[in-house]
């Protein structure tokens, strides 16, 4: 029997795969794992000590942790006796936490580690502090876990049988570009719909895979993938950080993993770097067969000749990127933001199948995916409609999505709701276009703009092309209201100093290397060789070249790598006034 409720997949999965590693964490260099029946054992006498303690339906409770099977352990447990969970990125602010605590009315509160801890104590007012690791003065989670383990599961049946498909199991405070989170409310029949949807087009063998883990559970994006990948059957594995990930590929050896864009540019930047470390005739063919493999399109017939060179430089070449990921991938979904075509192409080229997709935390979140068969992938689309999920083009270009995933609404907001829920029809705020069901994203709605010569401006089509420069790393397109485009540009200076080698550009520290006028130059002829892409009046005409990366923790990026438009604009003000003025 399919689930109905988002806890009942844990039963399913025993019924199904019995795994006997349904979830692991690297903890002092060992891989600590729980089978099936482990989480379901775990939950149970988790969500009779949150009963005891007095949590019960309708009870918002916050969860703020770094990936771990704990947190599927609260999640589920909280889920089980009809509270709602809150999730909270680990990364924002003290002042963050106080007013989601405050706006949800969060009755209790889960942490990761110390430095959460820390953060959490001082804004949590009396609101009782669990923490997932052991620290002093804090109450472990484990002591609570304790007081549910002679629990009557009688009681905790009940409170099960009284979740319908239709109630809130979450608030998910969007991290959002700018501005206060909203929190979004997710039923069961929400997520677990896009669950089943999404399932139909995972291409690993379901109940033997094993799936690396890293983007942050608190996003809607990794948590609607964890319960997918319950639902299939596969072993989760926690990577330790996001500076472990390539090891942790190469000892799990998994068959997918869910990434974001930004993560996959820097995969690919430090390939095309080590390949201008090689020499002769390596250098040679690494270069050939990156350039054989930026012409790739799965969906097309390209010919004898170039089906033999690519079966060449697979075995020369790109079998080597496949063995750095571990050597058994499948499939690797994209989202959270666009990807560039050009990576779609090199990666799929490589054997390497990279599923783009589009979806939002209102809608659960897919609304389409790639499906990793030559014939379902489109280069430069998101991927056709998923199953149950309706979308169409508004009349000024906006998607709109209807479906059994498109959320409750905005928490405590109901004029805000109104705004983007009518007739049925959620408003994204992207622009896209539709091909039958395949769909295209050109730009958000509110990212564009105009010149003052009333031309509009789509930045982020723009900044993916710009980004196909292996020199640059960021950047974002500046111009509204002007009389041109501009752009700030934060250059890869790991190419940059291998060219300043090639070159014998003399330098001492990167601020330096950003202004040598012959590191300008070549800037300024890769900006001139993407401006070929663009009409005339979307070209940049000028730039300004940033010393520093842009980060979550700095405040530029949203936890899911996404530019602060605003922040940005603010914080490099009188760089922009600059541009304008000289």
């Amino acid at each position: 029997m399919k689930p109905s409720r988002l806890f009942d997949l844990i039963p399913y999965q025993i019924s199904n795969y019995d795994k006997e590693v349904a979830l692991a964490r690297k903890e002092n260099g060992e891989w600590i794992t729980y089978s099936s029946r482990d989480l379901k054992e775990v939950t149970e006498n988790l969500s009779l000590a949150l009963l005891n303690a007095g949590i019960t339906a309708g009870d918002k409770v916050a969860i703020i942790s770094n990936n771990r099977p704990e947190w599927n352990f609260v999640d589920f447990a909280l889920m089980q006796i009809g509270a709602i969970s809150v999730p909270m990125y680990p990364t924002i602010t003290s002042e963050d936490y106080l007013y989601i605590f405050d706006h949800a009315e969060v009755k209790m509160i889960f942490v990761d580690d110390q430095d959460i801890f820390d953060k959490a104590r001082p804004v949590a007012g009396d609101r009782k502090i669990y923490t997932f690791d052991t620290i002093a003065g804090a109450d472990y989670w484990m002591d609570l876990l304790e007081t549910g383990k002679d629990g009557n599961l009688a009681n905790l049946e009940n409170a099960k049988s009284k979740v319908k498909p239709e109630d809130l199991f979450t608030i998910i405070y969007t991290s959002g570009t700018t501005g206060r989170p909203k929190g979004v409310m997710l039923t069961h029949n929400n997520v677990i719909s896009n669950v089943a949807s999404v399932a139909e087009i995972m291409t690993p063998p379901a109940g033997t895979s094993k799936v690396l883990s890293f983007l942050p559970l608190c996003h809607i994006y990794e948590r609607a993938g964890s319960f997918a990948f319950i639902y299939m059957g596969y072993s989760i594995y926690y990577a330790e950080s996001l500076e472990t990930i390539g090891e942790n590929l190469k000892e799990i050896k998994p068959q997918l993993f869910d990434t974001v864009p930004r993560l996959l540019e820097k995969i690919y930047d430090k390939i095309v770097a080590k390949g201008y470390e090689l020499k002769g005739v390596k250098k040679n063919l690494f270069f050939w067969a990156l350039n054989l493999g930026l012409k790739y399109d799965p969906a097309k017939d390209m010919g004898a000749l170039y089906d033999f060179q690519l079966k060449l430089a697979n075995k020369l070449i790109f079998s080597k990127w496949r063995e750095a990921l571990g050597g058994n991938i499948l499939q690797i979904n994209s989202g959270a933001s666009a990807l560039q075509p050009r990576l779609a192409r090199i990666f799929w080229a490589a054997g390497i199948k990279i599923c783009e997709g589009y979806g939002l935390t209102e809608t659960s979140p897919v609304v389409s995916a790639s499906i990793p068969t030559n014939e379902g992938m489109r280069i430069g689309y998101v991927g056709k409609i998923v199953k149950d999920v309706q979308v169409k083009i508004a009349p000024d270009g906006e998607i709109l999505v209807k479906g059994p995933n498109v959320m409750q609404g905005y928490y405590k907001e109901p004029e805000m709701t109104a705004e983007v829920i009518q007739n049925g029809w959620f408003h994204t705020g992207d622009i896209g276009e539709l091909d039958g069901e395949y769909l295209k994203i050109t730009d958000r709605k509110k990212e564009m703009f105009k010149t003052s010569g009333g031309k509009y401006i789509a930045p982020q089509v723009m900044e993916n092309r710009f980004k196909e420069s292996i020199l640059i790393e960021q950047l974002m397109v500046v111009g509204d209201g002007k009389n041109y485009p501009a752009a700030l540009i934060v250059p890869s200076f790991e190419a940059l100093r291998e060219y300043c080698k090639r070159k014998e550009i003399v330098y001492t520290i990167d601020a330096e290397m950003a202004k040598h006028p012959e590191i300008v130059e070549k800037l300024q002829s890769e900006v001139n060789e993407m401006n070929k892409y663009f009409g005339k009046w979307e070209q940049i005409k000028r730039f300004k070249l940033l010393d520093q990366p842009w980060g979550i923790e700095t405040g530029e990026l949203t936890p899911t790598m996404k530019l602060k438009r605003k922040v940005i604009y603010q914080k490099y003000l009188k760089e922009i006034e600059e541009i304008y003025q000289a």
